[in-house]
């Protein structure tokens, strides 16, 4: 039980990370499959344009 107090600001933080990542992730996922770009710019500049998003057709 003493572990467990002398090392709850480590666990709290440790916690909270995993949260704020498993959020990116899960969020990165939903916008893949609505076809959004992760990168939040426009294609039409971009070098790897055409190797990034197949093309619609």
């Amino acid at each position: 039980m003493m572990w467990l107090l002398s090392n709850m600001s480590t666990i709290v933080v440790c916690i909270v990370l995993i949260a704020v990542v498993t959020a990116i992730i899960v969020r990165m996922i939903k916008n893949k499959k609505q076809g959004k770009s992760s990168c939040g710019c426009g294609c039409q500049d971009c070098a790897m344009r055409n190797s990034c998003h197949s093309r619609k057709r």
